[in-house]
């Protein structure tokens, strides 16, 4: 019988990694997503190709998917996931919520006889898998599932419009932990199982997300258009790797990685994001700037953790400057947050709304003084 994957979020990231991971390893894609075009073209197209570039460039075929159109047809939505083997999402975490009940929808229909439906959330967030177990258990909470929390690690950057194919860095990383399953787990090409998935997230996050969001802040308030003209310019490059030794610093003294082995992985990670056959801009990579601001994210969470362990966290905090600047009109969050910077608020209670760190907190004194400087009040 034919292995069933449906993946939530068609947009790059889903059909240049998710999707072609799992069509290598003879999965039948069933795309889910809102964009009505995107859909169209999916349904249209009986394949798209994913150019990967970088040191092994190559180009592969993706075929033999459908795709459902998750707002207008969930009920033919629902019955995919009922008889799926996998679920994977690429929505971007703060949507979750919102397929959960689809999610949860589909396992209330699944045949009892099946086995549990493995449900990962390849998102860039700590942990977006139990959020989205979460919320699906507030809907189902005799869901027959397993779900994974994993790590992934690829470059997308900015495509031309109206395309499937996928241009994407030939460097990948999918890492899943492994102890959700008790007895066999799904066979993914591509996918790394381990027992302890944290040193693997905040290895990716606190390095390659760090690095790519302190290049784009700090180039875009210097008025530079890419990350490649970012880095290099002397002033930005110097803030990178100054943010990138503080999170090396948690990193080695948290999860006792070996520090040379650290060092060599944040130069690959620079070689990485500065790839020419990748141009990507400041714009794009600094959109969702609340996001990256959050309490757990590639800024806040690294630097709340040094404060914590009484280690500096000053080029954290600039970063966090240089975010505040981030003014792009075609954003919603970066008009939001010129909103709540041009709201009033006393700094205090911007800081904590902004990064959810609360007064008291060692590192709140120094995202106080760094709101203050963009917004005295």
């Amino acid at each position: 019988m034919s292995k069933k994957a449906v993946h939530f979020g068609a947009g790059n990231i889903g059909r240049g990694f998710v999707a072609q991971f799992l069509h290598a390893s003879g999965y039948e894609v069933v795309f889910a997503d809102v964009n009505d075009e995107l859909i169209g073209l999916l349904q249209s197209q009986p394949s798209y190709e994913v150019h990967e570039v970088g040191e092994d460039s190559r180009t592969t075929v993706v075929d033999g998917y459908r795709a459902v159109n998750s707002r207008s047809d969930e009920e033919a939505l629902v019955a995919e996931i009922a008889t799926a083997d996998v679920v994977t999402t690429a929505v971007g975490a703060r949507i979750l919520p919102f397929v959960a009940p689809v999610i949860a929808r589909g396992l209330a229909a699944r045949d009892a006889a099946l086995p549990p439906l493995t449900v990962i959330a390849c998102e860039n967030a700590i942990n977006a898998t139990d959020s989205l177990a979460e919320a699906v258990r507030q809907a189902d909470p005799a869901e027959n599932a397993v779900f994974a929390n994993c790590a992934i690690d690829r470059i997308v950057p900015e495509q031309p419009a109206g395309s499937l194919d996928v241009t994407i860095e030939s460097f990948s990383e999918w890492v899943v932990e492994s102890g959700p399953f008790s007895d066999h787990r799904p066979e993914i090409q591509g996918v790394s199982w381990v027992p302890d998935l944290e040193p693997f997230i905040e290895r990716k996050l606190f390095t390659v997300n760090t690095a790519h969001a302190a290049a784009a802040y700090h180039g875009f308030a210097r008025g530079l258009g890419s990350i490649r003209e970012s880095l290099a310019d002397e002033a930005v490059h110097a803030e990178v790797r100054a943010a990138l030794a503080e999170t090396k610093a948690l990193l080695v003294a948290k999860h006792e990685l070996d520090a040379d082995e650290q060092q060599a992985y944040i130069e690959k990670n620079l070689v990485r994001i500065s790839n020419p056959h990748l141009p990507d801009t400041t714009e794009r990579v600094g959109r969702n700037p609340l996001r990256k601001l959050s309490r757990h994210e590639r800024f806040v969470g690294p630097a709340a953790q040094l404060a914590e362990r009484g280690l500096p966290a000053d080029a954290l905090v600039r970063a966090v400057r240089a975010a505040l600047d981030f003014d792009v009109a075609d954003d919603a969050e970066s008009v939001e947050l010129q909103a709540l910077l041009r709201s009033g608020l006393p700094a205090d209670e911007l800081a904590q709304t902004l990064t959810g760190i609360e007064a008291g907190h060692p590192l709140s004194a120094a995202l106080v003084e760094a709101v203050s400087s963009k917004h005295p009040a």
